[in-house]
């Protein structure tokens, strides 16, 4: 057997982390065989209702949970880790203005990332799940100056996997049967869903997803803005934001980079876009396709770009270039 790995989630009281934890502890993300030891971390209000969630995971009876341990200290919680699942974040308020949100972000992943600096192992692989995910990703990043930024990155695989099962309904086949769509940019209502080199498997033959679908006025109208405001919608319906989904799209973002991704295939995730070929500002944390290899994920380079593409994809760019002026000035 293994030696157990350290996972810590934050935010771990919150919806989102309630439906993450068991299959972490379970085994779904890091390996069958590979033993964790996971670490809470909450606000210290929160620290009774951790409680509760420890008591649940360990009568799940987990046979790879070594152990749990709930904490309201960075500094614990960071101590050791292999990997670190940044799901908490101050959500936005009624009436709250978006520099105000910012702010109060810039101080929290400040300080995780001071605490992630000083205290984790530089082999750490650092999620940023809690919103503005890309710019809260880019400050914890630059929080941690002595782990290199390729270990940093935040979620739009759950964007992606949106826009992969948007593609396979409309065709009538399952979603594994779409692969290659890509997010670009900012995890927000400006990101790109683009499925121009997207593959669809329509009855064993792989097909262009423009050729499958057929319909390129929904795909360059209802599709791009369903997946854009999906996370509204969800919260409309609901009256509580994603977390099923969410907690899904974590675990797959965390198992490929654990185990990389299939031959010929690409994800998406929020990286930091020094080196990109695409003429991104490079001082961003923007979701590009990747593929990755021994825990290493690369920018899939080369890719065409035409002109609808270009419109949007530097729109979102516009985007995070004002969320991180804004957060770093504060």
């Amino acid at each position: 057997m293994a030696e157990p790995i350290r996972v810590v989630v934050t935010g771990a009281a919150g919806q989102i982390a309630y439906s993450l934890l068991y299959s972490i502890a379970k085994g779904d993300v890091f390996g069958k065989d590979q033993p964790i030891v996971l670490v809470l971390l909450d606000i210290p209000p929160m620290v009774p209702v951790l409680e509760g969630v420890v008591m649940e995971l360990q009568d799940c009876a987990l046979p790879l949970l070594r152990e749990v341990l709930p904490t309201a200290s960075p500094d614990e919680a960071f101590k050791d880790c292999d990997a670190a699942i940044l799901v908490g974040s101050m959500p936005r308020k009624e009436g709250m203005e978006r520099k105000d949100l910012l702010k109060a972000n810039t101080n929290i992943f400040k300080v995780q990332g001071a605490a992630l600096d000083k205290f984790a192992k530089k082999t750490v692989k650092v999620l940023v799940v809690g919103n503005p995910a890309n710019t809260n990703c880019l400050v914890a990043a630059k929080s941690a100056p002595s782990i290199p930024k390729q270990n940093f990155s935040c979620l739009t695989r759950l964007d992606h996997n949106r826009a992969s099962s948007q593609v396979a309904m409309r065709c009538g086949v399952s979603s594994d049967k779409v692969k290659n769509v890509i997010i670009w940019g900012n995890h927000s209502s400006t990101q790109y869903p683009d499925v121009h080199h997207a593959k669809v498997d329509v009855n064993g033959a792989e097909t262009d997803a423009y050729d499958a679908v057929k319909d390129e006025a929904w795909l360059r109208g209802d599709f791009i803005s369903t997946v854009q405001q999906r996370g509204a919608a969800i919260i409309k319906a609901r009256k509580l934001s994603s977390a099923m989904s969410a907690a899904k799209a974590i675990c797959d973002h965390m198992r490929n980079i654990w185990f990389g991704t299939k031959e010929g295939e690409f994800i998406s995730m929020g990286v930091y876009a020094a080196g990109n070929s695409y003429g991104i500002a490079e001082d961003l944390i923007y979701s590009f396709p990747v593929q990755i290899k021994d825990k290493t994920w690369k920018i899939v380079d080369g890719l065409p770009i035409n002109d609808f593409s270009r419109k949007k994809m530097d729109a979102t760019a516009a985007e995070l270039v004002e969320e991180r002026d804004m957060a770093l000035s504060l």
